[in-house]
């Protein structure tokens, strides 16, 4: 008996407790009840919180009508209507020396307005196309259609054709030559574009030029006499809102994006502003005495709204100088209450006068 072989060991009986079930192995009869399958697929999103969601694509048949919207909005500020009150401010005071009012003069004057009205809109736009660059450094200009870039350079050269087709079709259809003072600003506004705004005085003298061929161009219309004292008097006026804006824009944003402010400062601004208001003034009052066609009873009610003109004349001087403002005439006169009513009861003594003196 070989006692270096092991004997194998004896068989030991452990005692296990019972195996629990085995729930990991389905029975074959079908699967366990539970929860339904969600099932995921290509078209259906994940579920989740509304805001998960992300927005999708813009449909371009709705993207088209807003983008057409916002050239058509961008076109019509590039013409700025709301400088537009300018001709319907100028314009019609040709009627103040037409002796007796008719329907047809009222007529001739819309016809002037309409004239005015197109070559002021083409100059606007040639404006913006020559200056979009220096419109850039501008820090209210930079907002500009053009120079902002939502108006390409070819739509504002189509919309600027379209204008002038619209400002010939005006002159030939109208009484003849009676449109030089049209053509006449317009070739000021042309030589401005070019390089005279570029002139310290000048380019201010041409723009208030242009306010004076606006009162002949009304008068040539309606067949009245231009008062030497009223044409002088919208000279000084138009002169005076110019040499404002242009201090408004040395205060606001430096001389850079206009060369000819380079042969200004503030303080000569300030002496030209205040010389130009005192010429307004007297010849305002000049033109009163001695060339407004009144009746003795208009002329005492017209000589009243003299202190609302020197009132207003004040008052622009106090927003330009004193509250570093004044820079949009139109917008002083329709958002400054103390000027608003000023203006307000000028326009009703003057129309008492005119009324008192056709009676």
């Amino acid at each position: 008996m070989d006692i270096t072989r092991s004997s194998p060991a004896p068989m030991r009986v452990v005692t296990a407790p019972p195996e629990a079930p085995d729930l990991t192995v389905l029975p074959a009869a079908g699967p366990l009840p539970g929860p339904p399958e969600v099932v995921l697929s290509a078209t259906a999103p994940l579920p989740g919180p509304p805001e998960a969601a992300a927005p999708g694509p813009v449909p371009p048949t709705a993207a088209r009508p807003a983008a057409v919207r916002g050239l058509l909005r961008d076109l019509l500020a590039l013409v700025r209507p709301g400088q537009w009150v300018k001709n319907l401010a100028v314009v019609p005071l040709a009627l103040l020396d037409v002796r007796p009012w008719h329907p047809g003069a009222f007529g001739q004057i819309g016809w002037a307005v309409l004239g005015f009205t197109l070559a002021s809109a083409l100059v606007y736009v040639v404006n913006d196309l020559a200056d979009r660059e220096r419109d850039r450094l501008h820090p209210v200009k930079r907002n500009r259609p053009i120079a902002s870039g939502r108006v390409s350079t070819t739509a504002a050269t189509v919309l600027a054709g379209l204008i002038a087709a619209s400002l010939t079709c005006w002159a030939v259809a109208g009484p003849a030559w009676h449109w030089w003072p049209t053509a006449l600003y317009l070739a000021l506004s042309v030589a401005y574009s070019q390089g005279l705004k570029h002139v310290p005085l000048v380019d201010a003298f041409i723009v208030a030029s242009g306010f004076v061929l606006r009162l002949v161009q009304g008068a040539l219309l309606v067949g009245g006499r231009i008062s030497e004292w009223l044409a002088l008097c919208v000279f000084a006026l138009c002169l005076m809102l110019a040499l404002g804006k242009r201090r408004h824009e040395m205060t606001a944003a430096g001389r850079a994006h206009r060369p000819a402010l380079r042969g200004y400062t503030l303080a000569f601004l300030d002496h030209l502003v205040v010389l130009v208001a005192a010429l307004t003034a007297v010849s305002y009052v000049l033109y009163l005495r001695d060339d407004a066609a009144l009746a003795a009873g208009a002329s005492f009610v017209t000589l009243l709204s003299a202190p609302c003109a020197v009132f207003g004349l004040a008052r622009y001087l106090q927003l330009l100088l004193v509250e570093e403002g004044g820079a949009n005439p139109v917008h002083v006169l329709f958002r400054d209450r103390a000027t608003l009513v000023n203006a307000t009861l000028w326009a009703v003594l003057v129309s008492v006068a005119l009324l008192l003196s056709r009676l």
